[in-house]
């Protein structure tokens, strides 16, 4: 077997370069990887595809040294616009006794995905602990708050019975107003406590809904946009809780909008993707986006974590209470967010409890 044939049939992918670090091969793997093939940028630099000076200086380097040398989780920006992270072994390639001359091997594996994979494993870990520890206070806070406003009816009815006077009753009605609103915090802690109830929905019904939901809160400062995909089928899921999850992104975004702007809501199918760890033929991706002031970046670590807010008015469990939901039906959240373009991803596998585990 020639020496091209056997670098095309490696599922490493391999780019050599000439003394000039240009582009002398590459195989197969390495064409899908870079998105380019190799008659086209056979000649031209690295550079050309490969953009990163920290990159092209450690190159530099192992042709001087003649040594090998491992780049490890370099990220790298490819074909100007992805951004990827790579793990590279670099070779020498000498030609002779002439270093000025020598060439250079490069194994490239792209490693990006398995560090998404780990982090959003630890994340999972690390929200659910602390998610049980919420639920276990809203427990402790749950059992006396309903004594305490049972006492305080009681209290009521004894002030108007035997002094005849509603003036103190002022003091029990704080008492009661003030439990029933903590109850209604304590219930949001606990999130549903029932199964999902499963059905065939419509997410494109389902967003609509939400849509006339958050139009009668906000007014008529906020225009909603949509762009869906209408080939997408009815998703076994829970109803209520897709209408909980997404009126909770939604009224997130009506917040960080301040009564004035933008939401989009996008659908579209995504293949071959993989949610903690499991990887599903189809996943239904629903975008809802907003063009306001972006999330501030020491929030964006703890964004889906209980009682984490970046409003004064917030209670900090809307986001948290839906990447449960999310959990349920095998799920998850992302989010993305600059100035003027945040945008949280709901992702849910269309064949649910038929991934394949990674």
């Amino acid at each position: 077997m020639q020496k091209g044939a056997l670098l095309d049939v490696m599922t490493c992918a391999v780019v050599v370069l000439d003394q000039q670090l240009k582009i002398t091969y590459m195989n197969q793997a390495a064409e899908a990887l870079l998105g380019q093939s190799l008659p086209r940028v056979q000649g031209t630099e690295i550079d050309g595809l490969i953009y990163n000076e920290t990159f092209r200086a450690q190159l530099l380097t192992v042709r001087s040294q003649q040594e090998p040398h491992a780049i490890r989780a370099i990220e790298l920006k490819v074909n100007a616009d992805e951004q990827i992270t790579l793990d590279c072994i670099v070779t020498p390639q000498q030609e002779g006794a002439d270093f000025a001359r020598s060439g250079l091997l490069l194994e490239l594996q792209r490693v990006d995905r398995q560090l998404k994979i780990a982090r959003e494993k630890q994340f999972q870990q690390q929200q659910q602990a602390l998610y049980e520890m919420v639920r276990g206070l809203a427990h402790e806070i749950k059992n006396p708050l309903g004594g305490l406003r049972g006492a305080a009816q009681l209290l009521e009815a004894e002030l108007e019975a035997e002094l005849g006077d509603t003036a103190l009753t002022e003091y029990t009605r704080i008492i009661i107003s003030e439990a029933d609103r903590l109850k209604v915090l304590v219930d949001s802690m606990l999130g549903p406590g029932q199964l999902p109830k499963n059905e065939q929905v419509n997410i494109h019904e389902v967003l609509e809904h939400v849509c006339h939901l958050a139009r009668a809160e906000c007014g008529g400062g906020i225009v909603f946009e949509r762009d869906y995909d209408p080939s997408i089928p009815n998703l076994t899921a829970d109803r209520g809780h897709l209408v909980q999850t997404c009126l909770n992104v939604v009224n997130n975004a009506v917040q960080a909008l301040l009564g004035k702007g933008v939401i989009s809501l996008r659908t579209r199918i995504i293949r071959q993707f993989t949610i903690n760890q499991i990887r599903h033929k189809l996943v239904l991706k629903t975008d809802i986006c907003d063009n306001g002031p972006g999330i501030p970046e020491h929030l964006r670590d703890k964004l889906f974590l209980p009682m984490v807010s970046g409003h004064a008015s917030g209670s900090g469990l809307g986001l948290a209470i839906a990447q449960s939901l999310l959990s349920r039906h095998g799920g998850m959240m992302q989010f993305e967010s600059a100035p003027g373009a945040t945008c949280f991803s709901l992702l849910i596998p269309l064949n649910h409890n038929h991934g394949k585990a990674l």
